[in-house]
């Protein structure tokens, strides 16, 4: 004789809990799942990621390399953006600062944020970068321009490594995009005929 099957009711309580704590995990993974990729890429220079450096480089290595600066601007955000020098050649190891350009063009003040890249994409994990506006909400006025900086430096490490020996130039590129939260005001409320 087999064992009396559990209550139905115990049955599809237990399945609710197993399925609600099911969605809060999967919830809390998606919410955590940014923060943790952007942190794994910072580490590893991982897709074209770059380091962040706590401080300045302390010592330089004779070998050149040429910086070049790229910028693009998201359709929907009304600025031009664009580097104030095109390169600059440094040693590895030599601390060097350049700035951005951005200006509003529009006639009502706008939110951006800026993301980034290296390329060769296996140099991100030797770009450190000490300082920069990258991720940061910047607000621009109506007509506002500012100028914005970066502090950065290619570690000397780089002299050692013989699969980045090849490398003789890498390209920092920012995209500037509206900030979500603005993108959201300026859509206004949907519809719910999604008009």
């Amino acid at each position: 004789m087999s064992a009396p099957l559990p209550n139905p009711e115990k049955r599809n309580t237990r399945t609710l809990l197993s399925l609600a704590m099911l969605a809060t995990g999967m919830l809390c993974l998606a919410y955590a799942a940014v923060p943790l990729y952007q942190l794994f890429c910072q580490v590893t220079g991982f897709g074209g990621a770059t380091t962040r450096a706590e401080m300045a480089s302390t010592h330089t290595v004779e070998r050149m390399i040429t910086v070049r600066f790229d910028a693009n601007t998201d359709v929907s955000l009304p600025w031009r953006f664009e580097p104030v020098q095109r390169s600059v050649n440094v040693k590895l190891g030599e601390n060097s600062l350049i700035f951005y350009r951005a200006k509003n063009l529009s006639d009502v003040p706008v939110t951006g944020i800026a993301s980034f890249n290296v390329t060769p994409l296996k140099t991100g994990g030797v770009f450190s970068k000490v300082a920069c506006f990258c991720f940061d909400e910047q607000t621009l006025q109506p007509g506002e321009e500012v100028e914005m900086p970066v502090s950065f430096y290619i570690d000397p490490a780089m002299a050692d490594d013989r699969t980045l020996a090849d490398v003789k130039t890498i390209t920092l590129s920012y995209t500037f995009y509206r900030a979500k939260a603005q993108s959201a005001a300026v859509a206004g409320p949907q519809t719910a005929s999604g008009g």
